[in-house]
C-alpha cells in the first residue's frame, strides 16, 4: 500500500458530488471534469472526496478513470452508509452493507485501498459504535487507512472516539451556517480529529451567480439539499452574498474565494471542500487558500456591523 502522508493533506480538498451528474447536478462534461481534477492537483490540492451515492457510482467511475497513473499523488476519501433505493436514498450501516459498498467503491475507483473511509450519515437503525467497529476491522485488513465521520453531532463524535481514533469530521459549514460547527469544533479538539467543512459555497449561491431565485428541477441538489434557493431563505442569503461581493471587490478577487477564505480563517477548521465542474471554477476557488482577511472583514462578512 502506498502511504500518502496524512499530515500533509492540503487545506483545500476537491469534492466530486457534481461529477455524479444526472438528477442531482445535470449533464457533466467528462473532459471538463478531467481538466478540473488536474487543475486542482497542479494548484497543490492533494485530496479528493467522493461517495457511491454521487450519481449512483458515476462520480467514482469517472474519478477512477481520471486518476489512472496518478493514484499515488492523491489522498482519496470515500464514504459509506447511504444506499440508493429507486428514487429514494436510504441509510444502511449494517456491516455487510459497509463491506459491499467498499468493495464496489474500490472497483469503480480502480484502487485497492482508500486513504480515508467515512460514515456518510449515521443510521438510526445501527448504533454508531457498531458501524465504526466495522471500519476498524476494515482498517486492520489494510483496505482503508483512516476513519472519518460526516454529518454528526458532538455527542456522536464522542461515541465514535470511544471506539477508535477518528481522523476527521466532515460537516456542512459556511457563511450561511456560521454557528453550525461550534460544538463540533470542541468535540474534534477533544478527540484530536480534523474538522472538514463542506458546502462552503452552498451549491454555488455564495459565488454570487444567482441574481434571482433559480427555477430548479425538484431533483436538483440545490433544491432538495441546500435550503437557501427559494422564497425568504433565498432573499436572506442574498444579504450575505452582497457582503461577500463587497469584500471581493475590495480584494480584487472572486466571491467564491472570499467565502472559502472565511471558512479557512475560522479556528478549528482544518480543511475545506469545494466542488467544481471545470478548471475555471477551480482557479477561482483556490485563491481562497492564500487570501488574507482582516478581523474587521470577517466580522463584516458575518453581519456583525449590521
Amino acid at each position: 500500500m502506498v502511504k500518502f502522508p496524512a499530515e500533509k493533506i492540503s487545506c483545500l480538498g476537491l469534492g466530486t458530488w457534481p461529477f455524479g451528474g444526472g438528477y442531482d447536478w445535470g449533464p457533466l462534461d467528462e473532459n471538463a471534469a478531467r481538466k478540473a481534477v488536474f487543475a486542482a492537483l497542479d494548484a497543490g490540492i492533494n485530496w479528493i472526496d467522493t461517495a457511491p451515492v454521487y450519481g449512483d457510482g458515476e462520480s467514482e467511475k469517472l474519478l477512477g478513470r481520471i486518476l489512472q497513473g496518478r493514484r499515488a499523488d492523491v489522498f482519496l476519501a470515500g464514504k459509506c452508509g447511504l444506499v440508493k433505493n429507486g428514487s429514494w436514498t436510504d441509510h444502511d450501516l449494517r456491516p455487510q452493507t459497509i463491506r459491499k459498498q467498499l468493495k464496489e467503491t474500490l472497483t469503480r475507483l480502480e484502487t485497492d485501498y482508500l486513504d480515508l473511509y467515512q460514515i456518510h450519515y449515521p443510521d438510526p437503525q445501527v448504533p454508531l459504535a457498531d458501524a465504526v467497529g466495522e471500519l476498524v476491522r476494515l482498517q486492520g485488513e489494510g483496505v482503508i487507512r483512516h476513519i472519518g465521520l460526516c454529518n454528526v453531532s458532538s455527542a456522536q463524535i464522542q461515541a465514535a472516539a470511544e471506539v477508535t481514533s477518528i481522523f476527521s469530521v466532515q460537516n456542512e459549514f459556511s457563511l450561511l451556517h456560521p454557528q453550525a460547527g461550534l460544538n463540533v469544533f470542541d468535540a474534534c479538539r477533544r478527540c484530536g480529529a480534523r474538522f472538514i467543512g463542506y458546502g462552503v459555497l452552498c451549491g454555488g449561491i455564495l459565488s454570487g451567480k444567482y441574481k434571482t431565485a433559480p427555477n430548479l428541477r425538484r431533483a436538483d441538489a440545490r433544491n432538495y439539499f441546500y435550503k437557501c434557493y427559494r422564497g425568504e431563505a433565498f432573499d436572506k442569503a442574498q444579504l450575505v452574498v452582497a457582503r461577500v461581493q463587497q469584500v471581493a471587490a475590495r480584494k480584487y478577487t472572486s466571491a467564491s474565494a472570499v467565502a472559502i477564505a472565511w471558512a479557512l480563517h475560522k479556528p478549528g477548521v482544518s480543511s475545506v471542500l469545494f466542488g467544481a465542474r471545470n478548471e475555471q471554477q477551480v482557479a477561482q476557488n483556490v485563491v481562497g487558500k492564500t487570501l488574507n482577511l482582516t478581523a474587521s472583514e470577517i466580522e463584516f462578512l458575518e453581519g456583525a456591523h449590521e
